[in-house]
């Protein structure tokens, strides 16, 4: 049924052919619809270029600004789980335009690592490899598809709930707008704002993920070349000479590809270590002290999508050291022992090379990784502890 409504996230048959960059089809198509690329035809780029003006003013500078200048103008009309639930929200839209920013600044560099991609594809000849390719394809493109149903969930779960009850969801300001007496306008405007702003926070916390899903892709691909390093016999030294310096150029070209992305990265997984924290940790309070049952479950839904901005990326980060430690294991394990001078030679250097694992920063503090995730994450339960030993949530009911 969904691959009916998303056709790409089916695997595609070896007889068709699927690149690398496939797996961003979705991505670049929502990407695009922000202003964030270049258009086809240059005769639109002045069109194109004020649209993209438009979407970055009013999602990344007029909405943050609106929800902060309604706390300041109308903090006293506040429950205490109206103020949580929208500053949970406020402090996370405030992070993503830092986070889109990044995203956006960075563009060019993911476009020259997606020609490193497709040169990455011309290795791919053998049917296992392609069925490999073909298999993360889909799986990036069913990334984005999840991403996009849990996030979107959050905005139609909470909105109808405020709405029945008569009171604005997220609370922003609208100039020329008396949002008590328009009260359905004003609703309607949230709502189409949050659902912006979620769409851009979706392609931004997306693109690590799918980008780094086809560099293990690559990685799994070389392990097996290296593995079947001299294993067809026949072949004289200069031919086996001749596969393995492919292996290092695919090496080469893997590193190029995560050293395009890097500084596109850091800064946006900067942001979000800095903001779970802060944010988990007001949700959870929300969650235990003033939330009802269906506010309640819209905050965990809310947590469990700003847990997923960063664990599932900082578990494939893991994951792809781990792969470079198997990339050393595999060629030291082929079948070398027999092969002339040049070739252990080449070999012994690419060992060495291939001994340094793939690693990514944040902001150049913070390395990517689980234990930095649960460190950020702990901050929440830190929150809280501190809430519930000074009983300050009973202050406040």
């Amino acid at each position: 049924m969904l691959s009916k409504l998303f056709p790409f996230i089916k695997e595609k048959p070896l007889s068709e052919r699927a690149q690398s960059r496939d797996a961003f089809i979705y991505l670049d198509w929502a990407v695009w619809s922000f202003g964030w690329t270049k258009p086809a035809d240059k005769r639109w780029s002045l069109v194109y270029n004020l649209w993209a003006a438009f979407m970055v003013g009013l999602i990344l500078i007029f909405l943050p600004l609106s929800m902060g200048f309604e706390y300041v103008q109308r903090f006293k009309s506040f429950s205490a789980g109206e103020f949580l639930s929208s500053l949970e929200i406020g402090v996370d839209v405030f992070g993503n335009s830092f986070k889109c920013a990044f995203t956006m600044i960075g563009y060019r560099k993911m476009e020259e690592a997606k020609r490193l991609l497709n040169r990455l594809d011309e290795r791919c000849v053998q049917a296992a490899e392609r069925a490999t390719a073909h298999r993360c394809v889909a799986w990036g493109n069913r990334v984005y598809v999840v991403y996009h149903i849990f996030y979107y969930s959050f905005v139609l779960m909470n909105f109808p709930y405020f709405l029945l009850k008569g009171r604005h969801a997220w609370r922003m300001y609208f100039p020329l707008i008396n949002t008590d007496q328009h009260f359905l306008l004003s609703s309607i405007a949230e709502c189409i704002l949050m659902a912006e702003c979620i769409f851009m926070n979706l392609c931004t916390d997306v693109c690590p993920l799918i980008s780094m899903l086809m560099a293990r892709c690559h990685i799994t691909l070389l392990k097996d070349r290296l593995r079947n390093l001299r294993s067809e016999p026949g072949k004289t030294e200069d031919e086996y000479l001749e596969e393995l310096t492919k292996c290092i150029q695919d090496h080469r070209l893997i590193l190029d590809y995560v050293n395009a992305l890097r500084p596109v990265f850091s800064g946006t997984i900067f942001v979000q270590f800095l903001l779970i924290g802060t944010v988990l940790g007001l949700s959870m309070i929300n969650l235990m002290f003033f939330s009802t049952f269906w506010t309640g479950l819209a905050t965990c839904l809310f947590m469990f999508d700003v847990s997923m901005e960063t664990f599932p990326f900082c578990y494939l980060c893991n994951v792809i050291i781990d792969d470079c430690q198997d990339l050393a294991d595999c060629l030291f394990h082929s079948n070398w022992v027999s092969a002339d001078r040049r070739y252990k030679t080449t070999l012994v250097y690419f060992l060495q090379n291939l001994q340094n694992p793939i690693t990514l920063t944040a902001g150049g503090v913070f390395p990517i990784c689980m234990n930095t995730n649960l460190a950020m994450m702990k901050l929440a339960f830190s929150v809280v502890t501190l809430i519930k030993q000074f009983n300050l949530a009973e202050k406040f009911q």
